[in-house]
């Protein structure tokens, strides 16, 4: 009876251990590695002998490398078909600069921005917001949002600031500022100090199904909590923020754990469905990485979320930005791209990055896309391939490996082409020569990537 006892009490332990760490019992050991095919797209990985239709996909696009370091872009599609892209110019934080371009490929800048934009404090993010969606009267607006954060010194914790466009590259508003500091410099019952605001904005639909003029934005602070604001309109066309919200309270312990930020947010069947899907980076305890991405479910448009379990290895990392794809066969297909983390320790020996920022325990692979379905994401599944978009360059290298400098990744993408296309952006020192960190796009296209991982099979 004893011995009996014993096994259950260390039966119920392990239970518990693997419950907190938001994962099954059943490790099948895609936590750590991938078995999906990666194709690599830098341009030193090209193939000597491939077909002309496929050379374009290889290597990168400049969109801008004016300075020496310039980060975090992200993008959206305007109405009239143009792309543009968005970043700061410096590390999270710096002036807001912004191109536009027709093709993806070629790139000019927009000027006339708003002068509020110098100082912005974050990583900015740019969405289109589809008023009246579903009815004879709708039409775009365009957001563009950043955080406050504390970074120490001059970056106090101030909210977020926020401004409009009616056409996405003019006419955009000075900055308003919600939630920060008020007029005495002093904090409200709701101030916030958010980093990567809003890292998603998800239109929200009523208890109908129908579409409403409400949307949902996450972002998160420096102690890991995450939060969501719901943005709406008043009659005269005035922005409202609902105050922001704990949204993931009920699993704080895992959520501390993690130390879950960034989350992408997407919806079920190629973005019409009633299932939400939260992708969140895992940062752990001192950049250590202990746990893998995370995902969670759903169901009432973002009131209430499944315990978040951790996701495989082939879509493990951070900053995850997903947009609905047509395959080779006009099957919706999500195209997620991240700043991919290994923490497959075979490789350790083989890899540059093992020590430093990988703190002997990760390292980067750089820019990745991952290619799969939704329900591959919901059922834990690997997807159907990976794509080394390009390589961003660490120390020495001279040529695309394994491991690639990790700072990179934040991407903004747009879908074209009737979803067959994409364009990808982010950042990252893509030269060997390492000078620069500038940002830089591709186009992708599915049909041919998915004949060119058919020919790897």
């Amino acid at each position: 009876m004893k011995r009996k006892s014993v096994l259950l009490i260390v039966a119920v332990l392990l239970i518990a251990m693997f419950t907190l760490a938001g994962c099954s019992p059943k490790d099948d050991g895609l936590l750590d590695s991938y078995t999906i095919p990666q194709i690599d797209l830098d341009a030193t990985a090209m193939p000597a002998d491939i077909a002309n239709e496929y050379k374009e996909m290889y290597g990168y696009d400049v969109v801008d490398d004016s300075i020496d370091y310039l980060a975090h872009p992200d993008a959206v599609q305007l109405d009239d078909g143009r792309m543009v892209i968005y970043y700061s110019k410096g590390h999270g934080r710096g002036a807001i600069g912004g191109k536009v371009s027709s093709d993806g490929k070629n790139w000019e800048e927009i000027k006339g921005l708003p002068i509020s934009w110098q100082n912005s404090m974050e990583t900015p993010t740019v969405y289109k917001l589809q008023m009246n969606r579903g009815t004879t009267n709708e039409k775009s607006r365009y957001i563009l949002i950043s955080g406050c954060p504390n970074w120490g010194g001059k970056y106090k914790g101030n909210g977020f600031n926020v401004s409009l466009s009616d056409d996405g590259i003019s006419g955009w508003t000075e900055f308003q500022n919600f939630y920060g500091l008020d007029v005495n410099g002093k904090q409200g019952d709701n101030f916030v100090a958010p980093i990567v605001a809003m890292a998603s904005l998800t239109q929200l639909k009523d208890e109908n199904g129908n579409w409403t003029n409400s949307w949902m934005g996450f972002f998160h602070d420096d102690n890991a909590y995450n939060y969501k604001s719901i943005l709406t309109f008043d009659d005269y066309g005035y922005m409202k923020w609902s105050a922001p919200e704990k949204y993931f309270a009920k699993y704080r312990k895992i959520e501390k754990k993690a130390f879950m930020c960034e989350v992408e947010v997407v919806r079920s069947e190629a973005g019409e469905g009633n299932e939400l899907m939260l992708l969140a980076r895992s940062n752990g305890s001192n950049r250590n990485k202990e746990m893998n991405s995370l995902m969670s479910i759903s169901t009432d448009e973002g009131k209430t979320w499944s315990e978040p379990k951790q996701l495989p290895a082939a879509v493990n990392g951070e900053r995850h930005k997903a947009e609905w794809i047509k395959d080779n066969n006009g099957n919706n297909k999500l195209f997620i791209t991240f700043r991919s983390i290994s923490k497959d320790s075979k490789n350790f020996k083989a890899v540059d990055e093992t020590v430093g920022s990988g703190n002997g325990k990760w390292y980067s692979e750089g820019w990745v896309a991952w290619v799969g379905t939704f329900d591959d994401l919901k059922n834990g599944n690997e997807g159907q391939y990976r794509i080394k978009l390009a390589h961003t360059y660490l120390p020495g290298q001279t040529k695309s490996v394994l491991a690639a400098n990790g700072d990179c990744g934040y991407s903004g993408n747009v879908v074209f082409d009737g979803g067959y296309k994409i364009m990808t952006s982010t950042y990252g020192m893509f030269s060997q020569s390492r000078d620069k960190t500038i940002i830089a796009s591709k186009v992708i296209d599915i049909k041919l990537i998915d004949q060119l991982v058919a020919k790897m099979k």
